[in-house]
């Protein structure tokens, strides 16, 4: 009962964190000093908006190629305590009591998966307004997250060129036979870091309106910063603004081609749109490009959209085997 009482006169709902100006001052020249002012702005709004204390480094701000202005990207982390606190705010959050589901195959047993781990299933629990409980799922693949590092690494041209400034495209990666093996604590506790991901994935689709945006650092450990231009990277801002201005909340931001502006798919066309673009596609590298450079946005259709997210992954890799076999 205390729960519907929670969704319906919203006094447990988490309450909106603001600053003082010494303190907006303290934080801008500490744990945000990384930022520039557009990026502190947004650091703070998400703050704000759930609730968290970057003080108590409930959430922070990691701004990768902070020198490199055509490359720069900042992303916000917290951690799982912080995902689990906000949801319990709502009045409306029950933990599973049940351990992470964790799937292994012997057969992927090996240097970069010592465990052989497929996947990881986590649930939460959110109460609805029918009165009932409802389960969130979240899954992470062991191949989707994992860090893998490498003893030596290398820069490539991919055979393309910015097309703001026309200097080559490279990209890294590891050298040839060089050893590869799970980062950190992802080899030592593999299925605590992977199960981290799972649960972050399912506390986003039960609570979005406060998650969205906002990722645990497990799930940025594989990420791979991506070099974009700058026009790309105005155009996405302008896109998400739009995005809030019209409620398209179930758009994924989508990069065609470098130096194209950001085009706007609603959720339910992306099997579609991505199937007619592979297809159009004659360059394998091309298209490998286009998945690194929206792997922020296909991460997240992944953990909104699972099977339209798999559906799109199939057909990406078929078409890419399919130009480099010809």
């Amino acid at each position: 009962m205390g729960a519907a009482l929670a969704l319906t006169t919203g006094q447990n709902l988490p309450r909106v964190r603001d600053f003082r100006p010494q303190e907006l001052n303290l934080i801008r020249q500490t744990v945000a000093s990384d930022t520039n002012p557009q990026e502190f702005d947004l650091f703070i709004e998400v703050c704000r908006r759930v609730g968290l204390d970057p003080f108590r480094k409930q959430i922070y701000a990691v701004v990768y190629n902070k020198d490199k202005p055509d490359s720069r990207k900042m992303s916000i982390i917290t951690g799982i305590d912080g995902y689990r606190s906000i949801a319990a705010r709502s009045g409306a959050y029950r933990p599973d009591d049940q351990e992470p589901t964790i799937e292994t195959d012997p057969a992927l047993a090996g240097p970069t998966n010592p465990k052989g781990i497929v996947r990881a299933v986590v649930r939460c629990y959110r109460f609805g307004p029918d009165r009932e409980w409802h389960p969130c799922v979240g899954v992470a693949y062991w191949e989707e997250y994992a860090p893998i590092t490498a003893a030596e690494w290398e820069w490539v041209d991919t055979g393309e060129k910015w097309a703001d400034s026309g200097k080559p495209k490279k990209k890294r990666q590891p050298k040839p036979g060089t050893d590869m093996k799970p980062e950190g604590k992802w080899a030592t506790m593999p299925h605590v870091m992977l199960a981290k991901c799972a649960e972050a994935q399912a506390l986003r689709k039960g609570w979005p309106e406060d998650l969205s945006g906002v990722y645990v650092a497990e799930e940025m450990a594989q990420a791979e910063i991506i070099e974009v231009s700058a026009t790309v990277a105005a155009d996405s801002y302008q896109a998400e603004r739009a995005q809030k201005a019209i409620g398209t909340a179930g758009s994924v931001f989508i990069a065609w081609r470098a130096g194209e502006p950001i085009d706007t798919v609603p959720a339910g066309q992306m099997v579609d749109r991505c199937g007619a673009f592979f297809r159009e596609s004659d360059s394998s590298i091309e298209l490998t490009a286009w998945r690194d450079r929206n792997q922020r946005s296909l991460q997240d259709f992944w953990a909104r959209h699972k099977s339209d997210a798999l559906e799109v992954k199939r057909l990406l890799e078929a078409r890419i085997a399919e130009l480099e076999a010809a």
